[in-house]
């Protein structure tokens, strides 16, 4: 274990210990889930007891959501570009290839409401939901910018559901050996893009 660490005392210290933790838990993450990646492996990896990794995240799961919430808006980041002046019947596909490049953030979003929101503290809870609510209102911002005669509610409830349908397909599509020798698993960006297209047309045909 690294003294240097150990005595981390200036704000810029503090974040380079938080900026060492989260690299490590996206190389662990580029090898294999979340769900197999454990608290001592990330510690180990970093330099730091199990402990020390603690003084700086809530939790393992803190750690993933912070990974989660920079990949977020990374992602907004490409989309916003990848977009441009993309007409309407293009943004369901925009969307559905940029995050089907994205596994980590696929992967964290999947996993965030069953695992990672599991063993988290009220104070971070609320840090980070204030955090997702904005990012959502973003992806939300940038869907009524191609599509405007949709009100600010019913992009906000497209974007909802984005997240939601990821949750959903990601597994799936990404599935056990076991299961995935069972049988062909479904794809993911072509999925998500019928899906989405699908969505947003019926969310225009109701402003009708």
């Amino acid at each position: 274990m690294s003294a240097g660490f150990q005595r981390a005392r200036r704000p810029e210290q503090v974040e380079a210990r938080r900026s060492a933790i989260l690299a490590a838990a996206r190389e662990l993450l580029a090898q294999r889930p979340v769900a197999e990646i454990s608290l001592r492996e990330l510690s180990c990896r970093v330099g730091l007891a199990k402990s020390n990794v603690l003084r700086y995240f809530d939790s393992r799961e803190a750690v993933f959501l912070e990974v989660l919430d920079s990949a977020w808006t990374a992602w907004l980041d490409d989309l916003e570009e990848a977009l441009g002046s993309a007409r309407e019947e293009d943004v369901a596909g925009t969307i559905a290839a940029t995050l089907a490049g994205r596994r980590e953030l696929c992967e964290l979003i999947s996993v965030r409401a069953p695992v990672l929101e599991r063993n988290i503290s009220a104070d971070y809870a609320r840090s980070f939901h204030r955090r997702a609510s904005a990012n959502t209102g973003r992806l939300a911002e940038l869907v009524r910018g191609r599509v405007p005669e949709l009100p600010p509610e019913a992009v906000r409830h497209f974007a909802g559901d984005v997240l939601a349908l990821v949750a959903g397909s990601w597994p799936a599509a990404n599935p056990t050996a076991a299961v995935a020798a069972a049988g062909e698993p479904p794809s993911f960006a072509a999925g998500l893009a019928e899906s989405l297209t699908n969505l947003l047309a019926g969310l225009v045909a109701r402003q009708l």
